[in-house]
């Protein structure tokens, strides 16, 4: 993989509130849970990236394969942990990071791929990852699927609109008390971090519907 640059020079116009919030939002906006800082968590990227389906809008995702130890079965972006030929952790690293997991995962082709942004780091306490999410825009679309199926059951695209449709919307409820947005969509519950990166860009570029919130969908005791 070459040099990653961002750019959002020929994006489509529906992606302009997106790039909105790349500008203007702030971590705290997004999540409870920000970097513990001191050089502390583990640096990993996501790639969450936006392309045009039949019906307009849509979000590419995968879900983790049934058998793995940790996160089993969870719909979930692309992406991992930095590895030391990603580079710089606070500047292109987790920008090649998304790129090459998401290649890995789900076979796309990253040069098709044109990145237009980073969201501000965040931090998952149950795996000590710090999170960077890699906004691209799918300019030229790949055939993808799961690469390894011990590790991914299946990749799939979400249309926007049926992530705002508040009929797809509801809260998880964790066996342990927490609770956070989720979308049921594509014959998955999305939740836990993913969800709420989805529902916090849905809000700040002004796609967000009102929906009931008071609607709960409890998680497996495995989750």
């Amino acid at each position: 993989m070459g040099a990653v640059t961002v750019s959002t020079s020929g994006l489509p116009g529906w992606l302009d509130p997106v790039v909105a919030v790349v500008d203007t939002v702030q971590g705290r906006q997004l999540s409870q849970f920000l970097p513990p800082g001191g050089g502390r968590g583990r640096p990993s990227a996501v790639l969450v990236l936006f392309g045009e389906g039949p019906t307009g809008p849509e979000l590419l995702l995968m879900e983790r394969a049934g058998g793995l130890r940790s996160h089993a079965g969870q719909p979930s972006f692309p992406g991992g942990a930095l590895d030391p030929e990603d580079g710089d952790p606070e500047t292109t690293g987790p920008l090649r990071a998304a790129l090459r997991e998401a290649e890995e995962e789900t076979g796309l082709d990253p040069a098709g791929v044109q990145v237009f942004g980073t969201l501000p780091k965040l931090y998952i306490p149950v795996s000590g990852f710090v999170v960077t999410p890699v906004l691209g825009w799918w300019r030229a679309p790949s055939p993808v699927g799961a690469v390894d199926p011990a590790e991914t059951a299946r990749v799939f695209t979400v249309p926007v609109a049926d992530l705002t449709d508040p009929a797809n919307r509801a809260t998880a409820v964790h066996p342990r008390g927490h609770q956070g947005p989720a979308f049921l969509v594509e014959s998955a519950l999305v939740w836990g971090f993913t969800a709420g990166v989805i529902d916090r860009i849905l809000h700040f570029a002004g796609w967000e519907r009102p929906w009931d919130q008071a609607r709960q969908v409890p998680l497996d005791r495995r989750a």
